[in-house]
């Protein structure tokens, strides 16, 4: 197997099986895991769903050439109700997810998790993957129903609808860390009979993975267990990093779009405007003098232009 250099972590890095039509990446999140959490407390079972999600994100947008953002939402009437996690093309990465408190003390409560992911989610859902690219203000989205019992196989259900490509995926997360690995059969010019045995192969490789194995083991030593019978070669790792994307600037197009006689009656009332990001908990503030401006700028740009 081809190495190169590897850092401890917060990083995504992609591989082949040579000469074959077999693609895939992993990824392992630590520091960006822990500082994307440190804005919110989330109990285990959603901390876990949120990691495996964190991680697929990356996973996904690794697969895609594009310039942009791209981003996993899980929608059900579970004790999940929303999770939404984005990435952009460069590996910047944010999450938040919405829970009942009391749903999900229950399931932490229950000694036995098998369906810890069905109850986290509901019955009734869906898992949607979002790409707005920058460079030509395309939007292009895909939405699967959450199938299976676990994230991994509403993903790989996404990929075989979506994209029209057979994919394995394995997820984890715990407290410390997040990480997956995926892994494609692509078309390509391999004898068919020879394609399948190698599929095969791959996909038994990360079925022998666990969640802990995944988790702790570098990605050179996870290569050679699951793929000890074929020459790999992993290409070098790109990093990953906590991001939030809010600014004074987009709150204050948020304020505008309301419309000056809503945020003036909110200053009548409570003497500011006070707008904190979902994802990084970070508070922006707009007092009368702020509003003022706010709207006299909006009005300014809407004028004609005039000449001096």
């Amino acid at each position: 197997m081809d190495q190169q250099t590897t850092c401890a972590g917060d990083e995504v890095r992609r591989f082949i099986v040579e000469n074959r039509p077999v693609r895939g990446h992993w990824v392992r999140l630590e520091g960006a895991w822990r500082e994307l959490r440190a804005h919110k407390d989330y109990p285990q079972p959603v901390r876990e769903l949120l990691g495996q999600a964190v991680a697929a994100s990356v996973l996904l947008a690794a697969t895609l050439k594009f310039r942009g953002t791209l981003t996993l939402q899980l929608q059900g009437n579970g004790a999940v109700g929303l999770l939404v996690a984005q990435c952009t093309h460069d590996f910047r990465l944010r999450a938040v997810a919405r829970f009942d408190d009391g749903v999900v003390n229950s399931i932490a409560s229950q000694p036995e998790h098998g369906g810890v992911f069905r109850q986290l989610v509901g019955t009734d859902g869906r898992f949607a993957v979002t790409v707005e690219a920058d460079e030509k203000s395309m939007r292009y989205q895909g939405i699967v129903p959450l199938t299976g019992l676990s994230l991994a196989d509403s993903l790989e259900a996404y990929f075989a609808s979506s994209e029209q490509l057979p994919t394995r995926v394995l997820l984890a997360a715990d407290e410390e860390r997040g990480a997956g690995v995926l892994v494609q059969k692509v078309p390509g010019s391999a004898d068919e009979s020879d394609m399948q045995q190698i599929w095969e192969d791959a996909q038994r490789g990360i079925e022998r993975l666990s969640a802990d194995e995944l988790l702790q083991c570098p990605v050179e030593e996870l290569l050679v267990r699951s793929f000890a019978a074929h020459d790999m070669r992993l290409f070098r790792g790109s990093p990953v990093q906590f991001q939030c994307r809010c600014s004074q600037g987009r709150v204050a197009g948020l304020l505008r779009a309301l419309g000056p006689d809503e945020i003036r009656g909110v200053v009548r009332e409570q003497g500011a405007v006070t707008v904190t990001c979902e994802f990084c908990h970070r508070p922006y503030r707009f007092d009368a003098v702020d509003v003022e401006a706010l709207f006299a700028d909006a009005a300014d740009s809407n004028s004609p232009p005039s000449i001096h």
